[in-house]
C-alpha cells in the first residue's frame, strides 16, 4: 500500500464516501470524505494544467475561517505532485513578501480577509504569477476559487517518491526571518494510512492550520476513525459547548489554551465524559496545569507532548502509569527517535543535567530550504541541535526547561524561565505567566514575571514574592513584576517573550 499522504484520503473516500470527515464547529459546514477527495481531485488537476513541475512550490495563505478551503487546497497539491508551501495568516506584507520570494512560489492560494496582504506581498515576489482568493479583485494576479477546478473529479495523483518535496513549513520567525524546513514525502507522515475501525467520534483542536500541529489533524484523525472537528478561533465558551454538544473522543491542547480553561469557571462542571485522549503540545506545558487536567479526566489518556518540525516524525511517549512518577516529563522518545543532552562544548551529559537537547531520527532528516549555513549549523553529525534546554532521568524520560535563550543568568547563577513560571501557575489567582530576564546594570539579568490575573481574582507582588519564596531559592525568585491583561502570543500560542510589555 502507498504511503503518501492523499492515499489516506482515497482509502476513506473509497471505504466511508458518505462518512462526515470535517466539521466547521463555528458555522457547521461539513465535507465528506468523497467530497473531500472529489473537490482535492478537480484542483489538483487544475494546477496540473498550469504547467507546474514536479516539487514547484505553492503557497497557502488561507485564514482561519475558511478551514475547508485550507484541507482541499493542501490535499490538492500533493496530488498534483507538488510542495506545499503552508504560511502563517498573521505575517505583515514584508514577512510574508520574503517566504513567498525565498520559497520560489508561483502560485498561491488566499481567500477574503487575506488577499489585501498577499497582493502588497506579491511586489517582493516576482516568480508568483498567480493568486488563487474568493475575494473580488480587479489584480491581474487574482484568479476566482470557482476558476482553480477542473470538471473531472476522478482519481488524480502525480507520481512522486520519498525523496521528492512535500511541503516546505516556514518557522515563526520571532527571532529573525523565518526559515523553511524542507519535508520530503518520505518523512511526511506520522502515522502509516489504513483503513481503520470508523467509530463516527470527533478529533477537535482549534491549532492554526498552517501549523505543525494543525498540518497533523488534517490526516491523523481519519487514521483513527475520526471526524475532524475544527474551532477556527479558540474560545472557552465554544470549546465546552462542542465538547458538551458533539462528544468527540480526542482534543488536542496548546499550553496557552490548558491554562484558559482550567481558569474558566465551567471547568470543573462541564461534561467531558466523550474526552478519552486529550494530547497537548508546541510548548512546556506547567506540571500543575497537567495535573489539573488529569485529574479532571481520570479515564482519558492525557499526555503533553514534545515535537518540533525540524525534528520530523519525532514522538516522547509517557505510558498512563508512569505520570505520577515523572512529573514534568514528555515521555521517552518512540524508536527510531533517539535523544541526548549536551553541554556548551558538546559533551554528552550524564542523566539529570540541564543542557541543550539534540535529537536524531535516522531515515527520517530534514533540512532547511535554499539556507545550507543554517541546515549545518543545526544539524550536526546527523544530531538536530534544537535550542530546546533539557535533561533525561536515568530511564531516559525526557524533561524540558524551556528554550535556550529563557536562561536569565542572574549575577552568576542559571534560572530557568520554566521552573519559575511553574511555581506561579500554582498559584490560584494567576491564569497565565511569563517570566524572562530583564536588565540590571549589577547582576546583569534579573528576573522579571508578567502575571495574567483569573476574572475577579487579586494578588499583589508582596503576595506573589512570598509565594515564590516559599517554593523557589532566592536567586529565582521575581523582582521585577508586571500585571498584564493578556500574554504576546505566536500563532502557534507560544509566548514571544520579545514582546512582553517594558522588557528591555
Amino acid at each position: 500500500m502507498s504511503n503518501l499522504l492523499p492515499d489516506q484520503l482515497r482509502l476513506m473516500a473509497e471505504s466511508f464516501p458518505n462518512e462526515t470527515a470535517f466539521l466547521n464547529v463555528a458555522n457547521d459546514f461539513s465535507m465528506t470524505f468523497a467530497e473531500w477527495d472529489q473537490a482535492s481531485n478537480r484542483m489538483a488537476r487544475w494546477l496540473v494544467a498550469q504547467g507546474l513541475q514536479k516539487s514547484d512550490r505553492v503557497a497557502i495563505h488561507v485564514p482561519p475561517e475558511e478551514p475547508e478551503r485550507f484541507l482541499v487546497t493542501y490535499t490538492a497539491i500533493h496530488k498534483a505532485g507538488l510542495a506545499a508551501v503552508p504560511i502563517s495568516t498573521r505575517l505583515v506584507a514584508r514577512e510574508l513578501g520574503y517566504v513567498l520570494e525565498h520559497s520560489g512560489a508561483t502560485i498561491a492560494f488566499s481567500g477574503t480577509s487575506t488577499l489585501p496582504i498577499i497582493l502588497e506581498a506579491a511586489k517582493g515576489a516576482p516568480e508568483l504569477r498567480t493568486i488563487v482568493t474568493t475575494a473580488k479583485t480587479e489584480s491581474p494576479l487574482a484568479v476566482s476559487w470557482e476558476t482553480a477546478t477542473d470538471p473531472d473529479d476522478s482519481p488524480c495523483q502525480i507520481p512522486v517518491g520519498n525523496t521528492d518535496l512535500a511541503d516546505v513549513m516556514y518557522t515563526s520567525g520571532t527571532t529573525g526571518r523565518p526559515k523553511g524546513v524542507v519535508v520530503r514525502h518520505g518523512n511526511v507522515a506520522m502515522m502509516p494510512n489504513g483503513v481503520p475501525n470508523w467509530s463516527g467520534k470527533g478529533w477537535f483542536h482549534s491549532s492554526p492550520m498552517f501549523t505543525f500541529a494543525g498540518i497533523a489533524s488534517n490526516y491523523n484523525p481519519m487514521k483513527l476513525g475520526l471526524t475532524l472537528m475544527y474551532l477556527p478561533k479558540f474560545d472557552v465558551d465554544k470549546w465546552y459547548n462542542t465538547v458538551e454538544q458533539l462528544k468527540p473522543s480526542a482534543v488536542f491542547l496548546v499550553p496557552a489554551m490548558a491554562e484558559l480553561l482550567i481558569a474558566s469557571p465551567r471547568f470543573d462542571s462541564a461534561d467531558l465524559t466523550s474526552i478519552m485522549m486529550c494530547s497537548l503540545g508546541s510548548a512546556p506545558l506547567a506540571p500543575a496545569t497537567f495535573d489539573r487536567l488529569r485529574n479532571r479526566l481520570p479515564k482519558a489518556i492525557v499526555s503533553n507532548s514534545w515535537g518540533m518540525t525540524e525534528a520530523g516524525p519525532a514522538y516522547c511517549h509517557m505510558p498512563t502509569e508512569e505520570h505520577a512518577k515523572r512529573v514534568g516529563s514528555v515521555g521517552r522518545p518512540v524508536p527510531p527517535t533517539e535523544v541526548r543532552i549536551i553541554d556548551e562544548e558538546g559533551n554528552v551529559l550524564p542523566p539529570r543535567n540541564i543542557g541543550q537537547l539534540t535529537v536524531r531520527n535516522p531515515g527520517r532528516e530534514r533540512e532547511y530550504f535554499r539556507d545550507p549555513e543554517a541546515t549545518a549549523n543545526s544539524w550536526k553529525d546527523g544530531w538536530l541541535h534544537t535550542g530546546d534546554m533539557a535533561e533525561v532521568d536515568e530511564d531516559g524520560y525526557l524533561y524540558l526547561r524551556g528554550r535556550m535563550k529563557d536562561m536569565i543568568i542572574r549575577g552568576g547563577n542559571n534560572v530557568y524561565s520554566s521552573d519559575v513560571e511553574s511555581v506561579l501557575y500554582e498559584h490560584p489567582a494567576i491564569r497565565e505567566a511569563a517570566v524572562a530576564g530583564v536588565a540590571h546594570k549589577v547582576l546583569g539579568e534579573d528576573i522579571g514575571a508578567w502575571i495574567v490575573l483569573k476574572d475577579g481574582a487579586t494578588a499583589t507582588v508582596e503576595e506573589l514574592t512570598s509565594f515564590c519564596a516559599e517554593r523557589l531559592s532566592d536567586y529565582k525568585v521575581p523582582r521585577a513584576w508586571q500585571f498584564v491583561s493578556e500574554l504576546p502570543r505566536n500563532p502557534t500560542g507560544k509566548v514571544v517573550k520579545a514582546d512582553l510589555p517594558g522588557r528591555s
